[in-house]
């Protein structure tokens, strides 16, 4: 996570280990993510089921035939559709005979934006949102997905491009909490931030430079934006959000992983909502 005070200090390099620990990696074998389809029959049959499909990837320069009818089919439900060449195909299939398509599966279907307000109006309670500009690592979605869910969050935002979805190492991370959070996947971040707010959301960027997030009321209709893990919250985002939070360091590294920060920042709505309501 990008977010917080003390930035010129220097991080610690990799151990003299790593090197030796991704040669072990390497050597495990692998087993095929259950949620990954590859064959034109198959990955149609995957397209027309109605489950969600995080994106689809076909060979680089492969447009005929039943190729074609799949990236129709995909480019009318909205799916990415990435080129890549047979090389990438392979490693994604562990070398199976994919005939140039492959496709991921989300592990569970996706809410929509106003499931996620209507089960806060269930609840009788005041929408608690979390928002992932650019979480691109599944473990750190799942474990976010964990934290929202343990502290009472009603859902979780994510964009469509350039961030990862609901895949299944995601949901291993998230130790069983996806089958209770609901996440809704939209195309612009900042067009929902606009919308959230016609609704009577407010928006706490966790970034550095802002306001202890311990002294900053959060007991409202509120939404947590966390950047990616590389580049922190996008400057159109940002610039939507109604205040800044930032989460004091002490130590010698100069930032927190975003899913540990947002497990504090999180947490601490939990708390003040708590108290509000005793």
């Amino acid at each position: 996570m990008d977010n917080y005070k003390n930035k010129n200090r220097k991080s610690h390099g990799p151990s003299r280990h790593s090197s030796e620990r991704r040669d072990n990696f390497k050597k495990e074998p692998r087993e095929l993510d259950e949620c990954t389809v590859y064959g034109r029959n198959a990955v149609k049959e995957l397209l027309s089921s109605g489950r969600d499909v995080e994106k689809m990837y076909i060979q680089s320069g492969d447009r005929e035939g039943s190729v074609n009818l799949l990236i129709g089919i995909a480019a009318e439900r909205k799916i990415p559709i990435i080129e890549v060449d047979r090389v990438k195909l392979d490693s994604l299939t562990l070398g199976a005979h994919h005939q140039g398509v492959v496709a991921i599966a989300a592990e569970r279907n996706y809410s929509t934006v106003d499931e996620i307000l209507e089960y806060a109006a269930e609840r009788g309670e005041a929408p608690f949102v979390i928002l992932l500009d650019g979480v691109e690592d599944p473990h750190n979605l799942g474990a976010i997905i964990r934290s929202a869910e343990c502290a009472g969050a009603h859902g979780v935002i994510i964009p469509k491009r350039r961030a990862v979805g609901l895949t299944s190492t995601a949901a291993k991370a998230s130790a069983g909490a996806i089958e209770h959070m609901r996440v809704a996947k939209v195309t612009n971040l900042a067009m929902t931030i606009d919308e959230l707010k016609e609704r009577g959301l407010w928006f706490y960027a966790a970034d550095m430079d802002g306001t202890d997030y311990y002294e900053t009321d959060m007991t409202g209709a509120c939404a947590i934006v966390l950047g990616s893990e590389g580049f922190g919250i996008s400057r159109l985002v940002k610039e939507k959000c109604d205040f800044t939070v930032s989460i004091p360091l002490y130590g010698m590294v100069n930032s927190l992983n975003v899913s540990c920060a947002g497990a504090v920042i999180m947490t601490e709505v939990a708390r003040q909502r708590k108290i509000k309501r005793g």
